[in-house]
């Protein structure tokens, strides 16, 4: 192994001890290192293919860490897709957690419903829809 790519391995394997990375988040993390673009595919290659970055984990897991912290599936995908994420795996990953219904339902039981709590959805990226059940005190689902 040459020493170019040792070094871009030795970057990318740094990072991803400290947390995960999307392909394209360890992409922009090599370049920032200054590591060329030709040895950064390579290690990226190498590192996907021992399984140590994979963009399906790294959707699932950061939605399920934004849906616990109170985000809305808007917010989740504006995240992911600014991670680089391509959009089927943003829709997988958001597919996998607690419907959007139920963590809004939450935030009221909470909070409280009402123009406040209704705001704070919003904000959090939670749909019109289920922001507006929320200013009028209920996110339950319309019958």
């Amino acid at each position: 192994m040459d020493e170019q790519r040792s070094q871009a391995l030795a970057v990318a394997t740094r990072a991803l001890a400290r947390r995960e990375f999307s392909v394209q988040g360890l992409r922009d993390r090599l370049a920032q290192a200054g590591v060329e673009p030709t040895d950064a595919e390579e290690a990226l290659a190498e590192l996907e293919h021992a399984g140590l970055v994979s963009d399906v984990r790294f959707a699932e897991q950061r939605a399920g860490s934004l849906a616990e912290r109170g985000k809305g599936d808007h917010a989740i995908r504006a995240d992911l897709v600014g991670q680089g994420v391509s959009a089927n795996l943003v829709d997988e990953a958001i597919a996998g957690l607690e419907p959007e219904d139920d963590r809004a339902a939450r935030i009221v039981s909470r909070r409280g419903g009402g123009e406040k709590t209704a705001r704070l959805l919003a904000s959090r990226g939670f749909s019109e829809e289920i922001a507006v059940r929320a200013s009028n005190e209920s996110v339950a689902p319309p019958s």
